[in-house]
């Protein structure tokens, strides 16, 4: 009577309380190793230390609720002569140890992502498990795998044989179904309450974002980016009238040559009249994977990784004060075809069976007898590319479609920057034997982890890192530029390079604008004079410049403006991430964000700009609604729809 009074004051459920006790732990050496690698950064005191740790304690158990539910129904169901069978034995310490090793590989991976963005498991992290053969292919490139693997194992081991005695008296209870019940449905009721009352806010406790980042929990905050991959503008966002918000954002947009085409709420199609003999030039425009501006000389760069770029920049027009306007490749590539502002969520590239039939620089090239093309370094299905580009007006070029033989270097992204520069090269020998003028939009890979790139093209080794991968991409611009040269179509062609986006978008603050600064080159000595543009603009204002530079009228459902006549109250940028919205000028930076919050950065140029959150919208903040709600509007409603709305 004595052993089994002592076995049933043991419960099943206390397998679920030691693997808590064990993720709390990777959890809490998790964030202390993050705080401390990254002290510049987060500059984390002890209060603040405390203060992550108690917060982020709350998210470890909320995840941890939602994780052992199964687990615990298991526990709760299973017959007490199977629970204490070898098999369920051999069972339980399977699972417990699986356990383990998936808690450090999260730690490990944990890590190495945030080397990567500087960030908690986030809506990148949702994309790379889509594509999994690119990451897997990348992850394998970039890191030791054995070691690191090896390495969790042991570890697993380790921590696994501390639990194996506990395990096996736990294995011994004998519980009651009602006292099994009651555990169970007080574990339920605490994922259920987290499930109910905790959002993203109780992380939200500092001025410095990479504090608020630590205070999340990674595998937490993966599921909640899963689930918030497309936001509602009008349920999340701060609003106006529409009829105020469609008035201030024709004021925005409109420009001395253009007039709208229509009454109506955010019918913002207008004609636009470029003075001048229209001229039919080629297009070469080249977007770089990842150069931020910080990586060149010409903006004080002390490396030399950008020789041919700091030349090109004396011999083009070349725009100092140009910003991306988020912080994927998807972002860029809309804004760039699209010029629309970084709607919440998912970018449009990415918004199945949405994605098409859009206004799009493409089309409108297109409708003027171009042949239109986008060429990809890698495989066009990653980030929906391929769909989306061939569904607005252009032929898709990718890695799947160039023979083997035509690659002589590939990574887990795809092929070199110089592979896909000869394919480029090709296409548009074949647009000029066939006497029609050529939008080549190209997209390289190579300035990407693993930073992997052909030997014996610059002095720093393949795979060193990012500086090596600039050296090279630098490298292959200025080797392709020279074969240009020799080409036909070289004198009548507009050769523009463009970054995505910024290596590294994570700052201190919501949406810092020096990780948003990218260069832009437009280059053709026969028709465009080198002068310095140090106006602001941002990448929704480029396919309106080109289109000014061919003297092209047509019809637009564009959102930017031509930089070039864009006179100085109205120099602006459109900057986002998936979830903040922001309009820069310079001197302050408004941002929206999700529960209607409105925040005012004042000096955001600066490294610790004043930072304050508004009861109401000011002037300044309902221009940013009026960018970003109308954005939202007009895509819902298909008003930038190519084929609907356009004239003949």
């Amino acid at each position: 009577m004595h052993t089994t009074s002592s076995r049933s004051s043991t419960s099943r459920f206390r397998l679920v309380a030691y693997l808590f006790l064990t993720a709390l732990l990777y959890f809490s050496l998790t964030r202390i190793f993050l705080a401390t690698w990254f002290y510049e950064d987060t500059s984390a005191g002890l209060a603040d230390l405390l203060q992550i740790m108690l917060r982020g304690w709350t998210y470890d158990l909320v995840f941890y609720a939602y994780l052992a539910l199964l687990p615990a129904a298991y526990l709760l169901l299973a017959p007490e002569k199977w629970w204490r069978s070898r098999w369920n034995a051999l069972l339980v310490h399977s699972m417990v140890f699986i356990s383990i090793y998936g808690l450090g590989f999260i730690a490990v991976a944990e890590v190495l992502f945030w080397d990567e963005f500087s960030v908690r498991f986030n809506f990148i992290a949702v994309d790379y498990l889509v594509y999994r053969r690119e990451v897997t292919d990348n992850i394998a490139e970039s890191y030791p795998l054995p070691l690191l693997l090896g390495g969790i194992l042991v570890v697993s081991i380790l921590v696994y044989a501390a639990l194996r005695p506990f395990i096996r008296s736990t294995l011994q209870a004998r519980e009651p179904l009602p006292r099994r019940a009651i555990i169970f449905s007080i574990w339920a009721l605490v994922a259920a309450c987290g499930f109910l009352l905790l959002d993203q806010d109780l992380r939200r406790f500092s001025g410095n974002s990479y504090q608020n980042e630590l205070a999340g929990n990674g595998p937490y905050q993966f599921f909640a980016a899963f689930r918030n991959n497309e936001l509602d503008y009008p349920q999340f966002y701060a609003t106006i009238d529409n009829e105020q918000a469609s008035g201030l954002l024709k004021e925005e947009i409109k420009e001395d040559s253009s007039r709208f085409s229509k009454e109506g709420l955010f019918q913002i199609r207008r004609h636009i009249d470029n003075p001048g003999q229209e001229r039919s030039l080629n297009i070469m425009l080249i977007t770089v994977e990842s150069l931020s501006a910080r990586y060149l000389g010409v903006f004080g760069h002390r490396k030399h990784y950008t020789p041919n770029l700091d030349k090109l920049s004396r011999e083009s027009m070349f725009f100092t004060n140009f910003y991306a306007t988020g912080t994927r490749t998807t972002r860029g590539l809309e804004a760039i075809t699209l010029s629309i502002p970084p709607t919440p969520g998912r970018s449009i590239v990415k918004r199945l069976g949405h994605e098409s039939n859009l206004w799009s620089l493409g089309n409108i090239l297109k409708e003027k007898g171009y042949d239109v093309r986008f060429l990809y370094g890698g495989r066009g299905y990653f980030d929906n590319m391929s769909a989306f580009f061939s569904g607005n007006g252009y032929q898709v070029i990718d890695q799947s479609s160039v023979p083997d033989e035509d690659m002589t270097f590939t990574n887990a992204w795809g092929m070199s920057d110089e592979d896909l520069y000869r394919q480029a090269m090709k296409s548009a020998d074949a647009s000029w034997a066939a006497g029609k003028p050529f939008l080549q939009q190209i997209m390289t890979t190579s300035n990407h982890r693993p930073y992997t790139y052909p030997d014996n093209r610059v002095d720093i080794p393949s795979g060193s890192g990012r500086g090596g991968a600039v050296k090279y991409t630098d490298w292959a611009i200025g080797d392709f530029l020279a074969q240009a040269k020799n080409k036909p179509w070289f004198k009548d062609t507009l050769f523009v390079i463009v970054a995505d986006h910024c290596a590294s978008s994570a700052g201190k603050v919501d949406l810092p604008v020096k990780k948003y600064h990218i260069p832009l080159f437009i280059y053709a000595p026969e028709h465009v004079k080198p002068v310095r543009i140090d106006k602001m603009a941002s990448q929704i204002d480029l396919a309106p410049t080109l289109l000014a530079l061919l003297n092209m009228d047509y019809e637009s459902a564009f959102f930017g403006r031509n930089i070039l006549t864009t006179p100085k109250g109205k120099q602006r940028a459109l900057i986002g991430n998936y979830q903040k919205l922001g309009l820069y000028e310079p001197g302050r930076l408004s941002i929206l964000a999700p529960r209607k919050e409105i925040i005012l950065q004042k000096h955001p140029e600066s490294d610790n700009p004043q930072v304050f959150v508004l009861d109401r919208p000011d002037d300044f903040s309902k221009r940013n609604i009026a960018y970003y709600q109308g954005a939202s509007y007009i895509y819902k409603h298909g008003l930038n729809a190519w084929k609907q709305t356009r004239t003949p």
